[in-house]
């Protein structure tokens, strides 16, 4: 199936899964075209030459979760579009320049099963005898970059071809979007265990540092920029507002038990480096007495070994915190689907977005 050749598919879930991998396919080959055709060819001034190979890196393994999005948002209010396909393909630009900058902060080491751009940078200065501290240059490079794709993606959107009033009702709603995203970054650098922060409070982290930003953001983009009505803008804002946690919610049991085959990453990640994730502190607020002293001590612990990996485990289950945090995704899944009933939005779009539903909170990786 060509690029812009999406709609008709059946309604089926065999259909609805080829639909969002067809427009996988067409976001990626947009994102090709730009990265390759603008980006690499600009990075090669640097005269760092890993930079382009690391940029079109990021192009595979990637979800492309937050462009499908968009352009469902698009499809509730318009017809296939490629230049609206091309506008929505440039969130995967603004999201490389989120995972670059994450990564920088929490001293991650592998992305998708791939040393971090850090670490390719510091690597690099190494290799090439360079004088200086490699990891600090690694860590400047790769912020560098950072702020390269963030640049990029408001230019792959500016240039996508849409029409100059779409792009002025998107462009103040990406200016919030970018914004909050940031703010949310900067509040989770706070995120520690150490602390002890309430539910409460890390799910809103949660939900400012990437549940807005993976689903809610991007459907309002859409939409905004195919110029939907209020009933169908509001009911995209709920279900992306539910999904989006429901989302973050499974990121955080998976960043406890998930497999690192799957998510690329460690999973003992979040408790090494001792942040306060959904699923760590609902195991301390639901825990008993005496289960609790024994969370509370490796929270407040510095190090964590194999051993002490093992036992947040444990406890965790023991605590009953995953199946609340099960209970809680499938009533942010249900209520986002409540969202959809109540509003006129076309038969297909609808279909992708209840089988998006299952695809976010159901995931392994």
């Amino acid at each position: 199936m060509n690029r812009g050749e999406l709609a008709g598919l059946q309604l089926a879930e065999p259909g609805l899964r080829d639909w969002r991998q067809n427009v996988r396919a067409a976001v990626r080959e947009h994102l090709e075209d730009f990265v390759r055709g603008e980006c690499v060819r600009r990075l090669d001034r640097a005269g760092v030459d890993v930079a382009g190979d690391l940029l079109a890196g990021f192009l595979d393994g990637g979800k492309y979760v937050r462009s499908t999005f968009m352009y469902l948002g698009w499809l509730c209010g318009a017809e296939e579009d490629e230049a609206a396909l091309r506008a929505s393909a440039s969130l995967e630009l603004l999201h490389t320049f989120a995972l670059i900058q994450d990564d920088v902060m929490d001293n991650s080491a592998l992305r998708r099963a791939r040393p971090t751009a850090h670490v390719v940078f510091g690597r690099w200065h190494r290799d090439n005898g360079l004088a200086g501290s490699a990891s600090r240059f690694g860590e400047s490079a790769a912020i560098l970059l950072g702020d390269l794709c963030l640049v990029w993606a408001e230019e792959m959107l500016r240039r996508s071809g849409v029409g100059d009033d779409a792009l002025a009702r998107v462009l103040p709603r990406y200016d919030d979007m970018r914004t909050e995203l940031a703010v949310g970054q900067l509040s989770d650098l706070l995120n520690s265990c150490q602390t002890f922060p309430t539910l409460p409070e890390v799910l809103d982290v949660l939900r400012r540092k990437s549940g807005n930003y993976t689903v809610r953001r991007p459907l309002e983009l859409g939409a905004a920029m195919a110029g939907c009505g209020p009933d169908v803008s509001d009911a995209l804002s709920g279900y992306g507002a539910a999904i989006g946690e429901a989302f973050q919610l499974r990121d955080d049991i998976l960043g406890v038990f998930g497999s690192p085959s799957l998510t690329g990453k460690p999973a003992r990640s979040d408790m090494e480096e001792g942040k306060a994730t959904s699923v760590i502190v609902a195991a301390y607020e639901l825990a008993g007495a005496g289960l609790r002293r024994q969370l509370a001590e490796l929270m407040r612990s510095p190090e964590v070994d194999a051993d002490a990996v093992a036992r947040w485990r444990t406890l965790i289950m023991a605590s009953g915190a995953v199946q609340w945090i099960e209970e809680q995704i499938g009533r942010r899944h249900d209520a986002a689907l409540r969202f959809l009933d109540g509003a006129h939005i076309p038969e297909v779009p609808r279909a992708a977005l209840a089988e998006m539903a299952v695809a976010c909170t159901q995931r392994a990786a």
